[in-house]
């Protein structure tokens, strides 16, 4: 049965020993200080991009619509992941795996018509 897992277990350690060494590594060999540091930079509390001031102020607030889209966008990806091993092998399921792959697409348009009728795909 260790057969089965020993690949899985092996990309997991070998994945952990990458990732901690990465993380030391760089605290290592990485600089202390960014090369433009300066005591007023650290006073200062605005982000800066590119070396420019950011616009956006510390209050700045997204709008619910910008959270909506990105939960429809979520919605929707997460829906070809459930849809594409199905699709795949929809052969060997059979008729039955084909009636509950429509059912899931229509109850996933309803959610849609619902969601467009309601004005959250409308970007203002």
């Amino acid at each position: 049965m260790l057969n089965n897992y020993l690949p899985v277990l092996v990309f997991l350690i070998l994945g952990l020993v990458v990732g901690v060494l990465f993380t030391f590594g760089n605290r290592l060999i990485g600089p202390k200080k960014p090369k433009s540091w300066t005591p007023s930079k650290e006073a200062q509390e605005d982000p800066y991009e590119c070396g420019l001031p950011s616009e956006v102020k510390k209050g700045f607030r997204f709008g619910i619509s910008f959270y909506l889209i990105a939960m429809l966008f979520i919605l929707f990806d997460v829906e070809v992941l459930f849809l594409y091993p199905i699709a795949t092998q929809l052969q060997e399921f059979g008729a039955v795996a084909l009636g509950k792959v429509v059912l899931f697409v229509a109850l996933l348009f309803v959610g849609f018509a619902q969601a467009w009728r309601r004005g959250a795909l409308d970007w203002e």
